[in-house]
């Protein structure tokens, strides 16, 4: 099947590693143009050299960095296609979380996407329109307790995708959401990631915290990174050409509800 991606400048964010990375290779594989975009400059720069993209370090929560990613993107030959992927999270009872964090939550999985579309759509629009992908998360669908502000900012990136698909559609510009459930990436597998803390929070070991999680999910198992990828990128091609506001939900079935 051929994607019509061949030579589309197309932005990830969050790209030095998982989802973003995965999504970052198989958007070269079919012949964009991919600029990688995250924080750590020495770690995007082995990500964009595995991939054969280009690499611009930046922080989404940044405000002025939204209109610098933009920009490059534009002189690369002009954003086509932008995918918002750059998170994180982390086990916190919801009588810890403090207002740092959720105000960081915030900053990065709403504020963050918001800014980097509202400088793309229009770029987008002006061309013919434009693919955006934004990577929430089953959190978003169906609150955890894990992280409160994570779920909560996860269904405000969920509304914010809907209002972007609505307000630009008419301009070619097809704004969708892909929620994971949980992925075997560094967020959960890293040294220190959710599995270590969901474990110590639970007072159980690291291999059992995976397996609870995992029995929450009809198939039994984590993604993969490289099949929430697999979605992401279908979102950004020429195939979809009939999807807009969509929530597509890849969580292996956790969240039981078909919207």
């Amino acid at each position: 099947m051929d994607l019509e991606l061949t030579g589309t400048v197309c932005v990830v964010t969050g790209a030095s590693s998982g989802i973003g990375l995965e999504t970052a290779r198989r958007l070269a594989a079919e012949g964009a143009r991919v600029l990688l975009v995250g924080r750590d400059a020495e770690t995007l720069g082995a990500a964009a050299a595995q991939v054969g993209g280009e690499a611009l370090a930046a922080d989404v929560t940044v405000p002025e960095d939204a209109e610098r990613i933009v920009a490059r993107a534009e002189a690369l030959g002009g954003i086509g296609v932008l995918v918002n992927n750059a998170g994180t999270s982390y086990a916190r009872a919801l009588d810890d979380l403090t207002d740092e964090d959720w105000h960081g939550q915030f900053e990065l999985h709403v504020l963050g996407p918001m800014r980097l579309m509202r400088a793309a759509a229009p770029r987008m629009a002006a061309r013919g329109g434009g693919r955006i992908v934004n990577v929430t998360s089953s959190a978003g669908k169906r609150p955890s307790q894990t992280n409160a502000a994570y779920s909560v900012t996860k269904a405000a990136q969920l509304s914010l995708s809907r209002l972007f698909a609505d307000a630009w559609a008419a301009e070619g510009v097809l704004v969708n959401a892909v929620a994971p459930g949980p992925v075997a990436s560094p967020l959960w597998m890293a040294a220190g990631g959710l599995a270590e803390q969901t474990a110590a929070a639970r007072g159980v070991s690291r291999e059992e915290a995976i397996a609870i999680q995992e029995a929450k999910v009809p198939l039994g198992r984590f993604a993969r990174p490289g099949e929430i990828a697999d979605v992401v990128v279908f979102l950004c091609s020429a195939r979809a050409s009939t999807v807009t506001g969509a929530a597509w939900s890849a969580d292996g079935g956790a969240v039981a509800i078909i919207v």
